[in-house]
């Protein structure tokens, strides 16, 4: 069962504002078997968010990565535009090394540093689009010593950089070089921007739990994963885990996107850009009697909300299309229960029981 998805979402800083008041709220309930506390995304209004990621093998010099990044862009807008012809893309994801040279020679031979050319391109592209931008580069850092690290660089839709994510478990050789000379990031930050909080990981950090674990403990909403391995299984898995949505753009095989419960929701298999509309303020739902698969929400709220229920996983992800009201809102008046809080109920009870042995 699909629902439609077609409210317009609010203006970013009534969003923040929303999550501001749901985050000071007290500690969140952890949940038996989930890392991450019991989510409050329910309770926040819509957050309609178009995300992009692109399928491509750039190559050549930095100048022409830089004009094929601008175009894989100007082909996802295009893309929306003609799906959605009153938006643009908020996100974009391209492949890791989208900016670098060519392989075989070192890190420092392939670096790039964040000033002239490279940041005014990319800066020109994410304001043509008004739209946010991870862009994957070997970078060179002279405020830190001249430091090169596999870096993924956050653009906001002005132009200035929002964020850098380093990546923490670059591959290393026999001899334990990493990538030819770079320096593992030690961080796994959350970028706040208008829609949301996204994370980031790089390839082989995928490998890792403790980078997906950061990121969910972080509260990130979207995790982004550039990435130069076309995987599927474990960012499918990561986001089942953690109740979040994943995206991913390799240079090969595929670009896609993963929703909390670990569907495939998007994607492409052969070069271009994969577009699709997400809502970030989502609640999941179990099996239950009284959902009948979701049918109780559209048969009270009608288009107002929307979602999808998979029958073979019984379980489903729901969201509001109504700015007054929210889908936690909606749930709480039919009765229902987002499924973290139903686990929490069952390993209450058993704990109680077994105390009472």
């Amino acid at each position: 069962m699909r629902l439609g998805m077609r409210w317009g979402g609010l203006a970013g800083g009534l969003i923040l504002a929303a999550l501001a008041l749901v985050g000071g709220a007290a500690e969140p309930a952890r949940v038996v078997g989930y890392a991450t506390p019991i989510a409050t995304r329910a309770e926040t209004p819509p957050r309609k968010v178009v995300v992009a990621a692109a399928l491509a093998d750039l190559s050549g010099t930095v100048q022409q990565r830089l004009v094929q990044v601008a175009a894989l862009a100007e082909q996802a807008g295009r893309q929306v535009n003609r799906r959605w012809p009153d938006r643009s893309f908020d996100l974009m994801v391209f492949p890791e090394f989208a900016i670098c040279r060519e392989q075989g020679v070192t890190a420092a031979e392939r670096a790039v540093e964040l000033n002239g050319e490279v940041v005014e391109s990319l800066a020109a592209t994410a304001r043509r689009h008004r739209a946010y931008l991870i862009v994957p580069m070997t970078l060179r850092e002279p405020e830190a010593g001249g430091r090169i690290g596999n870096a993924a660089v956050l653009f906001d839709r002005g132009g200035a950089v929002a964020g850098i994510f380093r990546k923490v478990h670059p591959v290393a050789d026999d001899r334990g070089v990493f990538e030819g000379g770079t320096t593992p990031g030690a961080a796994y930050p959350v970028f706040e921007c208008d829609f949301g909080r996204v994370g980031i990981l790089i390839c082989w950090d995928m490998a890792y739990e403790v980078g997906w674990d950061a990121l969910a403990a972080g509260g990130a909403d979207l995790v982004v994963l550039p990435s130069a391995s076309p995987q599927t299984l474990r960012p499918a898995a990561q986001a089942l885990r953690h109740r979040y949505y994943v995206v991913n753009s390799a240079p090969r095989e595929d670009a896609s996107v993963w929703d909390p419960i670990g569907r495939t929701v998007a994607q492409i298999n052969s070069p271009g850009v994969v577009v699709q509309e997400i809502d970030l303020a989502y609640a999941i739902l179990h099996w239950s009697e009284t959902l009948h698969e979701g049918r109780a929400l559209t048969d009270r709220f009608g288009a107002r909300v929307g979602g999808s229920y998979s029958q073979r996983e019984d379980t489903g992800i729901f969201w509001s299309n109504d700015p007054k009201l929210t889908i936690g809102a909606m749930i709480r008046e039919l009765g229902l229960r987002e499924m973290p809080e139903v686990i929490q109920r069952v390993e209450a009870a058993r704990v109680n029981r077994a105390e009472q042995k």
